[in-house]
């Protein structure tokens, strides 16, 4: 396979780029910065937006498939960005695969795009899009999901993946944004902390694209136009997951609580107060992080495990023990 990864600088990507490359396939990278680690191991990187139509266009050019993972995230920001990145991005990114003939594209989706604010238990992929968004981002994300799977034909397979908490050595967002709250005293509890979350070690997540565009070279895959929950498969107390991670740099567990109501109510007003006042960064609080932190929130993946064999090889233990290793490695630069 010769594949281009849009974003394969990133956390996720470069698993991605890395597990292409252990088992000898031709990888391109489309991404803005410059990883000259990267084309050490063996990386072609082309340096680009996701906004300029020519542009990835040319990155598409010979290539047998796109993962798609580059976008704008976050729980806060301007509408128009993340419309500009997730929606129109992803657009050019379905026009470069028709321009240049990549037969095969997977979209690195998100499980919040079915997300209306209550308890998903056991949901499988019939949950339908919400009718109200409570944040840009999932309704950017499910905007370009929508658009990836209709864009399915025979000429150009595609599907996206949901993966839910994405964590593990190199995270410089879900673990390092916790470890930061917790030492600066500002992380709280939401919630009675004892919902249920799901979430994948990162090195499940990449190799679970890796077997979608696999099966997506076969002819009428049964993976063709759908999308797909990941995750390593049982969920765990959000709360008592992130004590633990918290206890990997030596830190005691999260003490001070807030009701999702009271929680609800600060987001509104930090809303409304970033909003009016135009500050660039992001609030503590919004609506849609505490509904996120004090609801349940796990999935049904049988459908990946039966269309294209998708099994948590790493346990969420091993996970741990590697995640702690790195965060207390001197050189944060390896993948253990």
């Amino acid at each position: 396979m010769y594949a281009l990864v849009t974003g394969g600088g990133g956390f996720l990507g470069r698993y991605i780029v890395e597990q292409l490359l252990d088992r000898g396939d031709r990888v391109r990278i489309f991404s803005r910065g410059a990883y000259p680690e990267l084309e050490a191991i063996g990386a072609e990187v082309v340096r680009g937006d996701l906004r300029e139509a020519d542009a990835v266009a040319n990155a598409c050019h010979s290539v047998d498939a796109v993962f798609h993972v580059a976008g704008k995230v976050g729980i806060w920001g301007h509408w128009h960005d993340f419309y500009k990145t997730n929606v129109l991005g992803t657009q050019n990114v379905i026009e470069g695969c028709r321009r240049e003939g990549v037969k095969i594209l997977t979209l690195t989706s998100s499980p919040s795009v079915t997300f209306s604010g209550s308890d998903q238990i056991g949901v499988d992929e019939s949950a339908p899009y919400p009718s109200n968004w409570l944040a840009d981002y999932p309704h950017s994300k499910a905007l370009a999901e929508q658009l990836v799977l209709g864009a399915n034909e025979p000429a150009l397979q595609t599907c996206a993946l949901r993966p839910h908490l994405v964590w593990g050595p190199r995270d410089q967002h879900l673990t390092a944004r916790l470890i930061t709250r917790a030492k600066s005293g500002r992380l709280r509890r939401v919630g009675p902390g004892n919902n249920l979350v799901d979430m994948i070690y990162v090195e499940n997540a990449a190799a679970a694209h890796l077997q979608a565009a696999d099966a997506l070279q076969t002819t009428d895959s049964p993976v063709a136009g759908k999308a797909y929950f990941i995750s390593q498969g049982e969920p765990v107390e959000c709360w008592k997951w992130i004590d633990e991670i918290l206890a990997l740099v030596e830190r005691g567990p999260v003490k001070s609580s807030l009701s999702r109501a009271a929680a609800e109510r600060l987001g509104a007003v930090c809303e409304w107060v970033y909003r009016t006042l135009k500050l660039q960064s992001e609030p503590p609080m919004t609506r849609f992080l505490a509904c996120q932190l004090a609801t349940a929130h796990w999935f049904d993946i049988s459908a990946a495990r039966r269309d294209f064999g998708y099994d948590p090889i790493i346990s969420v233990e091993a996970g741990m023990e590697r995640l702690g290793a790195w965060l207390n490695s001197p050189d944060r630069s390896g993948t253990h």
